[in-house]
């Protein structure tokens, strides 16, 4: 077995003596008070044997992390019928982008841009009773911890805000691409966003995504064939116009978000997580992206 502990041991310390460790985010203010030298590794492996490194057992926003979840929570409830509403493509623009859903008359190019996800919190606000604490329990369940929740304050940091997002969602409402009241709507949004989880939580809620559906509670949530569609997008859509990049370089499906977390998986074999505040020009995580390309050129261990 690869020793996994003194891989990330060397990766974090390379990591935290690089003086160059990227921006924190600023657009959602919030965010902005988050010290940048966070910063945290953790791997879970299949067979639930964990190692980490620094601030893995620290709470921060997850962000657009959470658009998975919500994908897989709207996949649970509603199946195919999805790809009506969104496609899968990648974008090859920024997250909060508006120029293309005009062009393609109201349908996301995926789920993982914003205009994609608020789609998606439209459908899930179409099937639940009562939307937030639903999908709270959803992902406290996939972790088996009933102490993850939302963070008030970073919702309504983004609410107060999130101009972009009102804007896409009222192009989606014009091309009745959104059944809910836009304020419902982009009011989950917001607060499935403001999550806070640790890189150790992360890792154990997306075990189902290496784990062929099952969570570790051994609960079957996805079937194989949705397993391997979110996988898919996550790899070629899970980082927006960096995607590729990402690929290229790290060969593992994954989600970023601009709190500074990465989930990246190899199916059947791992899940690894890096928290780290200073995003790149694109808005990832400079130095996440940085050791999960170590570590896969390391361990030889990616999907390619």
């Amino acid at each position: 077995m690869r020793d996994y502990q003194n891989i990330i041991n060397g990766i974090y310390e390379k990591a935290i003596n690089q003086s160059e460790k990227g921006t924190v985010a600023t657009y959602i203010p919030e965010l902005a008070k988050v010290d940048i030298a966070n910063f945290g590794i953790h791997l879970r492996t299949i067979n639930n044997t964990c190692f980490g490194i620094g601030e893995y057992d620290t709470l921060f926003s997850i962000q657009s992390i959470s658009k998975v979840l919500s994908l897989a929570y709207a996949m649970s409830l509603v199946g195919e019928a999805i790809w009506k509403r969104v496609d899968v493509e990648p974008s090859g623009h920024p997250f909060n982008q508006l120029a293309l859903l005009e062009v393609e008359n109201g349908i996301p190019r995926n789920p993982f841009i914003n205009s994609g996800a608020i789609v998606i919190a439209d459908i899930l606000l179409s099937h639940l009773d009562d939307p937030k604490t639903d999908f709270l329990n959803f992902v406290r369940q996939l972790c088996d911890d009933d102490s993850i929740n939302y963070n008030e304050t970073v919702a309504l940091s983004e609410k107060q805000t999130g101009f972009k997002n009102v804007s896409a969602a009222n192009l989606l409402k014009s091309f009745k691409n959104l059944e809910n009241d836009i304020d419902a709507v982009l009011d989950f949004y917001f607060h499935q966003c403001s999550i806070e989880m640790t890189c150790s939580q992360l890792t154990k809620v997306f075990y189902f995504l290496a784990n062929n559906g099952c969570c570790l509670q051994n609960k079957l949530h996805l079937t194989n064939s949705q397993v391997k569609r979110i996988n898919a997008l996550m790899l070629t859509c899970g980082f927006y116009d960096e995607a590729g990049e990402f690929a290229f370089e790290v060969g593992l499906p994954g989600k970023s978000g601009v709190g500074g977390g990465i989930v990246a998986l190899l199916p059947d074999n791992f899940i690894i997580t890096t928290w780290s505040p200073g995003l790149n020009k694109k808005g990832n995580s400079l130095l996440g992206m940085q050791a999960l390309e170590a570590f896969t050129t390391q361990t030889k261990q990616s999907i390619f």
